[in-house]
């Protein structure tokens, strides 16, 4: 990577990082959209830090992509990698709460003990039809299109449970042929549905009253609190960057609402 400075029409280039074509997919999706770059401070743009024992010393390298659009508050990828220690995507559209729409979210971690691959249309308020309906009606066919070609991941914490769809399609691969041909002829097709179906969301989205805003900024909240709270990377990039710049980014960057 030759610069540390990522605009909203930049990629994030890190030699090796497994999840690039996935990253590449969702640019291209979003570019039609008239991307403005999205504030992210230096320190969070581009970091990089050695792990592992003095003998075997790990190069991790966190890179962040952000922008924003009229009706997305932000959208930003947080990408890490350090060989097989861990290489992970983790890509989420924060919506405007001046526009009834959900969160979109995928996460796509691996580890030395397998991929943990995660895909999801996640509500502000999951009790409020108005919100949510319309979005299910769509996005169960899709999940349900891709869901019986994956090993389940298994159940979620129930205090989790509010925070995602009956679409949140979330599954575990082992590592080697079999895992990466899933990854290609499932996860990645899957992956632009979802991300389809959320671009075509984006554009039936009408202003709501302020009412309305003020209520689903609240879900917002609430969900942006719990993640920031609960993020699973936290002890990752604790043991790769330290304590006080992973809090920080978890705070100012990943989850800033």
């Amino acid at each position: 990577m030759t610069t540390t400075r990522l605009s909203s029409t930049d990629s994030v280039n890190i030699p090796g990082w497994g999840w690039q074509p996935f990253l590449e997919d969702a640019v291209q999706a979003l570019k039609p959209l008239n991307l403005e770059p999205y504030p992210v401070a230096e320190d969070f743009l581009y970091k990089q830090d050695q792990t592992g024992s003095k003998a075997k010393p790990v190069t991790v390298t966190t890179a962040t992509w952000a922008c924003k659009t009229d009706k997305f508050r932000q959208v930003r990828a947080a990408c890490v990698y350090g060989g097989a220690a861990a290489s992970v995507l983790n890509f989420v559209i924060n919506p405007s709460a001046r526009f009834d729409l959900p969160f979109f979210g995928g996460d796509l971690v691996t580890l030395p003990s397998g991929h943990l691959l995660a895909l999801d249309l996640q509500p502000a308020d999951k009790s409020d039809p108005i919100h949510t309906q319309h979005v299910w009606d769509k996005l169960i066919p899709i999940f349900e299109r891709w869901r019986s070609k994956l090993p389940d991941g298994g159940p979620i914490p129930e205090e989790a449970q509010p925070f995602f769809s009956p679409g949140f399609l979330w599954t575990r691969l082992p590592l080697g042929d079999e895992g990466e041909h899933l990854i290609n002829t499932v996860v990645r097709p899957a992956f632009n549905d979802y991300l389809s179906l959320y671009l075509e969301l984006t554009e039936a989205a009408q202003p709501v009253p302020d009412q309305r805003r003020d209520h689903l900024l609240a879900g917002q909240r609430r969900y942006t609190d719990y993640r920031a709270e609960k993020d699973p990377a936290r002890g990752m990039l604790t043991r790769f960057h330290g304590r006080d710049w992973t809090e920080k980014y978890i705070h100012t960057v990943l989850f800033d609402l």
